[in-house]
């Protein structure tokens, strides 16, 4: 009954069951052992963010480019507190506020953003208290610029003059006369009260959109698997009833189709007068 099995025509539809099947799995595991290395990533970032906290801190020029690596480590900086802009739509223990973000001119001329804490409500001028002046030194964790429109950054535009939505090189560098470091720092401390905002694990580390895609893809996979070998099943399950049935000559009516009589027609009443 299963002799179709050998025909040419199934031989290709079991040659590409048996590579379609394992490709299906191979695709889902490498997606799960994505989504578990960004777990362990994101674990990992997570301690050394804490064990940081005790860690020494050091000079900018020694942590710059800022990467995986050196995101989150403390940070000290000598310079002159600049102008002063406002961060809206940000959270803090789930509730909503603003950063109060400084840009701090060192000795080279540059400006490092310099996040001195966080206030709950709208962002307005009113409420941020003035940076100290005179030369200071701060100490906080170095962060890696932020990129509009990912990790919760806003990217909507058209802000206030004074605000800004994403803390980066790239959107700052248009809102001050100087040049800008591709870096930030949150203070150890709130500054004047403010609340102090945590260092956040380096990109590509935390479970993100990007992490639970790849679990997403992982089932997917999967049940491209268990779809090919369902339908498979499904066809031969058919083509055995088809055999069985032609070998018990159950099979379907067929109308034969009409064939023009041989027998000369009788002619017609005029065709006879005439």
């Amino acid at each position: 009954m299963y002799r179709f099995l050998l025909t040419p025509r199934w031989w290709g539809i079991n040659v590409f069951v048996l590579l379609a099947i394992p490709f299906c799995v191979f695709m889902g595991s490498w997606q799960l052992s994505r989504f578990e290395d960004r777990v362990q990533d994101h674990r990992t970032a997570t301690r050394e963010v804490s064990a940081e906290k005790e860690e020494a801190a050091r000079p900018l020029a020694e942590l710059l480019p800022v990467d995986e690596k050196t995101s989150g480590d403390r940070v000290t900086v000598t310079g002159r507190y600049a102008r002063q802009l406002l961060v809206p739509d940000r959270q803090l223990d789930d509730r909503d506020g603003f950063y109060v973000l400084t840009l701090l001119r060192t000795d080279g001329g540059r400006a490092l953003p310099v996040v001195r804490g966080w206030l709950p409500g709208t962002a307005d001028p009113a409420k941020a208290p003035a940076p100290p002046t005179g030369e200071v030194t701060v100490t906080g964790a170095l962060q890696a610029s932020e990129s509009p429109g990912s990790n919760g950054v806003s990217a909507v535009g058209g802000l206030p003059a004074g605000q800004t939505g994403a803390i980066s090189a790239a959107s700052l560098v248009n809102l001050v006369p100087y040049d800008v470091y591709d870096a930030w720092v949150t203070l150890d401390k709130g500054d004047s009260g403010m609340k102090a905002v945590p260092a956040a694990a380096p990109a590509n580390t935390g479970l993100d959109l990007k992490a639970f895609q790849n679990l997403g893809y992982t089932g997917e996979w999967f049940v491209f698997a268990g779809f090919v070998v369902f339908m498979w099943f499904r066809l031969v399950r058919r083509e055995a009833e088809f055999a069985r049935d032609a070998e018990l000559g159950l099979l379907p009516d067929q109308t034969p189709t009409a064939t023009p009589s041989a027998e000369p027609t009788e002619p017609t009443r005029e065709g006879a007068s005439a």
